[in-house]
């Protein structure tokens, strides 16, 4: 699964999932978080920006995401720079304030609604004052066009198959608490997503 998720979703989501990456501005000597990690290509970009100095974390449900990112960091000489958990978003495993930006790339629509809040939270909770978290997810905000409500259509009905959905990204941060500071429509096979990039006020 890991490797077809590799081939299918990886190939499409990279140009936004890049996109996203620039717009956060991960530094050198950064801790970085990245929340749903996939197969790893994200984390391997993340973890060459912050440089020797800096520290890198992820999170994943899926033990076989896991497994594949491990072989790509160790592929790419980075394993002493990231640390991988196999765990939930809603119970991370770090203390307060421990990171400079966290990342989530089509993950927070993976989440029930209710549970959208509380993942929200639990990244804030992680972020020092100043915080960025950068998220690019498909994006209900623009309406509802013909081709999104057939793609809604085909969520409800083949979830194990069709697992994002559209959800209203600026306004979820907006609600955590977070200050957006950038925020840019983009499109995915056609369908509206959005760049967003909100900031843990003090």
């Amino acid at each position: 699964m890991s490797r077809s998720y590799d081939l299918f979703a990886g190939n499409f989501e990279k140009r936004l999932r890049n996109l996203a990456l620039e717009r956060l501005g991960v530094a050198a000597g950064e801790a970085v978080l990245e929340i749903g990690f996939g197969t790893g290509h994200s984390l391997e970009q993340i973890a060459k920006a912050v440089g020797e100095k800096g520290r890198v974390s992820g999170v994943d449900l899926s033990r076989g995401m896991l497994t594949v990112s491990r072989k790509r960091l160790d592929r790419a000489g980075l394993s002493e720079r990231v640390e991988l958990h196999c765990g939930d978003a809603a119970q991370l495993p770090y203390a307060d304030e421990d990171f400079d930006a966290a990342f989530m790339s089509f993950t927070l629509e993976l989440f029930d609604t209710p549970e959208i809040p509380i993942v929200l939270g639990e990244i804030k909770r992680v972020l020092k004052t100043g915080g960025r978290l950068g998220v690019v997810s498909l994006s209900r905000e623009d309406g509802l066009s013909l081709m999104l409500r057939v793609y809604e259509w085909l969520h409800q009905r083949l979830p194990q198959y069709i697992d994002c959905r559209p959800i209203y990204i600026a306004q979820a941060l907006q609600d955590a608490g977070f200050q957006i500071v950038h925020s840019e429509k983009e499109s995915l096979w056609g369908l509206p997503a959005k760049i967003a990039v909100g900031v843990k006020a003090g």
